[in-house]
Parts: C-alpha cells; structure tokens; sequence
C-alpha cells in the first residue's frame, strides 16, 4: 500500500493512494499510523481526489531520526574517512523534516549544503533489543525516501553532526509504501541535480544491512512507531545552490523532489 498524509480543511489526514490509469488519486481516508497531535481522524468518506491536487505533508510523524553514517564504501573514500567498524549514528531533528516539493533553506550561516539521497526505514511497532534471531521484519510498517540535507563545512567544523544536519528543512520525505521491498536483490538510490544524475547507488552495498541496523539501534535506545532509519547514502554528494532542483528516485516508492531557496 502506498499511503500519504496531507492537509485539509479539517486539519491534516492520512489517505490510501491509488493508480488510477498512471494518476494517482486518494479514494479513501486511514487512521494515523503513529501518535500525531495534528491529526483528528475522521471516519467519514471522502470522495476521491487526485494526489496532484492536495497540499502533501511529511508521511510520517517521528519522534526520532536515527541516521546513519558512512554506510556505503565510496561515501566514506570519497570525502577521505575510514569505513566505521560498527554503524555510525547520529540523530537528525525532527523539525527538520518537510513535505515532496516543500523548500531546502540554504542557511547563511553555512557556505556549504549538500544533497544526500537515502532509502529510510520506517518503523511500524516499538522495538528494544531485537534479538539476533527475531525477524526485523515485523518492526517495519515500510519504506520512504530522505534527502539528509547536510551543511559539510558546519559538519567539519563542529566535529559533531547535530548542528550540520539538524537545520529546518534538512529533512526532506516520501513518498512512502508498505509494501515489502526486496531487499535480498536490493534497491537503487538515485539522485538528480537541476536534471543530471549525481548518485547512482545500490542497497546491496550497504555496509551494514537493515537488519543489523535494526538490531544495532534497538541495542541502545527504543523505536517507537513512526521513528525515520536513513541508511546512508551513496558516492556522489554535491552542493546545492538557491534555483536548483533535487530528486531521489527509488524504484518501487518513486521520487522525491524539492526545490532549493
């Protein structure tokens, strides 16, 4: 199922997508997946409207962001760093997520801000201390796209990330499916500047596959329905410039897409 959360005029709602002949419409509203203070669910029908005509917001709600760092091989070599022995984390601010086709903010005090495009994971029921035996699977209500938007110079200076990767609109989202990916075959991440392909990667070569991440993370600190796992990016990174246009495409959840100020 490919689902969306967008506004209307009884506040924010959660509603099924469908193809209908290659448009996509909403045809019926759901209850929210995870605890989300905006959102009043209603039970009452809505007639069908296309997904073009409605004002998207962020599919999920997360009360945290557990990103991942370094997790492709030539990520690592490409900006002269070590491949970590174990998952790097960093936690990403939840204010810094926005909706497909909402606004990156260049912030003035970074000279600096780079794209990264990444598949995430989407947590779908509390997990602590998966066992190394348990199915990962069933903690995983789908899959969505982030762009971990990163000001390099703030990252190098500070030392630590929270600043570099934390700033509003930092984390753009979506769309998102529940659907089952095939992650034994694996997926590309794809990312476009203003329409020329800059990242060409391959969840195969992750370093550290979801379900050691999952594993790895609920080691330390609980999900909770609705938390954001970005699983790193791959080769390619670059800066964005106010006018440009950036896209990650996955196949099988689709693109997102944001324009730069």
């Amino acid at each position: 199922m490919k689902y969306c959360r967008f506004q209307t005029d009884a506040g924010p709602q959660y509603g099924e997508v469908v193809d209908r002949n290659r448009t996509l419409w909403i045809e019926h509203l759901l209850p929210p997946f995870e605890e989300d203070p905006w959102t009043t669910f209603t039970t009452e029908a809505i007639d069908p409207v296309p997904l073009a005509a409605v004002k998207l917001l962020p599919p999920v709600v997360p009360r945290k962001i557990v990103c991942i760092g370094r997790n492709y091989r030539d990520h690592a070599a490409e900006l002269g760093n070590d491949v970590p022995k174990e998952p790097l984390l960093f936690l990403k601010a939840p204010s810094s997520v926005i909706a497909p086709e909402n606004a990156i903010e260049i912030p003035r005090l970074s000279q600096r801000v780079d794209f990264e495009g990444e598949l995430a994971v989407v947590i779908g029921k509390r997990a602590s201390r998966v066992g190394a035996d348990e199915d990962v699977s069933a903690y995983i209500r789908g899959y969505t796209i982030v762009n971990d938007v990163t000001a390099r110079d703030l990252q190098k200076s500070d030392g630590q990330w929270s600043r570099a990767k934390g700033f509003d609109t930092f984390c753009p989202m979506g769309p998102i499916v529940t659907d089952e990916l095939d992650l034994t075959t694996g997926v590309t991440v794809e990312t476009t500047l203003n329409g020329e392909r800059k990242q060409h990667g391959h969840t195969r070569d992750l370093i550290f596959p979801i379900a050691a991440l999952l594993r790895y993370i609920t080691a330390a600190m609980t999900l909770y329905p609705g938390d954001l796992i970005p699983t790193g990016t791959p080769a390619g990174v670059a800066p964005m410039q106010p006018g440009d246009r950036v896209e990650v495409t996955i196949p099988g959840i689709g693109t997102l897409a944001n324009p730069v100020i």
